[in-house]
């Protein structure tokens, strides 16, 4: 079982877009073994191409050994990472064959990985300083809560924690209700802040649009009342072994 495998409860083409977009998105930051008509040279690789009813599509596996599988022998292949390939084939015009066989088999088309590039392509929004905070609205709870928790607990290390608010409207606006929400990250190191939100951001192009959008900001204050709290705290270490007890003392 691969981390693709886990999310693939349903398979890739019966499930909703919710959980195709967790998919796309596990298979961004996977690295993959796409087939090769030949060892690379150097630095340049030409990718195995399947002519299809929809066009040719390169194949990849998330293990080697399932590549080979597939091939029944060695095969020659290059390991990228998902967003790598979804740009190469991006460019030809191309689709992607995943998994054949597998659980988490999926066939993305031209089209899929367009939008699969176009939404690794986006960039975090800086939340604005002077915002009015109180706890997120529902729907936006039900459809991003379980998915920002995971992809906070891959963080584990960078950050401690987060939490997610609504934003009310400013003065003038309203009745001053939930205009959109903000992502609060916590216990993050100032030079990781560029690459944490880009990653966040990522996260969000594929998961449902909010209302108002979602932008992302770093502090270590504490939550607003309401907000919805994400804990990143460190895998405890393993304890260290039992030391093995000394020889019995001869009398």
């Amino acid at each position: 079982m691969t981390a693709l495998d886990d999310l693939a409860a349903i398979p890739f083409h019966d499930a909703d877009a919710g959980l195709r977009a967790r998919m796309l998105s596990r298979l961004a930051d996977t690295e993959l073994s796409v087939a090769l008509t030949h060892e690379p040279a150097g630095d340049r690789i030409e990718l195995r191409m399947f002519q299809l009813e929809h066009g040719p599509v390169a194949l990849a596996c998330d293990a080697e050994d399932r590549l080979a599988g597939f091939f029944d022998g060695p095969v020659a292949y290059a390991a990228l990472p998902g967003r790598v390939l979804a740009g190469l084939l991006r460019a030809e015009g191309a689709g992607l064959l995943v998994n054949p066989g597998q659980r988490s088999e999926m066939l993305l088309d031209a089209a899929m990985l367009d939008w699969l590039s176009s939404a690794l392509s986006a960039a975090p929004q800086a939340a604005e300083a002077r915002l009015r905070l109180t706890g997120p609205a529902p729907d936006t709870v039900a459809a991003l809560a379980e998915p920002l928790a995971a992809r906070l607990a891959d963080m584990r290390g960078l950050i401690a924690g987060g939490w997610l608010a609504g934003v009310r409207g400013g003065e003038g606006e309203g009745d001053g209700g939930v205009t959109g929400h903000v992502l609060v990250i916590a216990g993050a190191a100032p030079d990781h802040h560029d690459r944490i939100a880009k990653a966040l951001s990522e996260t969000l192009a594929f998961l449902p649009p909010q209302p108002g959008g979602v932008d992302i900001s770093f502090s270590d204050a504490a939550p607003c009342p309401g907000a919805v709290r994400f804990d990143a705290e460190p895998i405890p270490a393993a304890p260290p072994p039992d030391r093995p007890k000394g020889p019995p003392i001869l009398r």
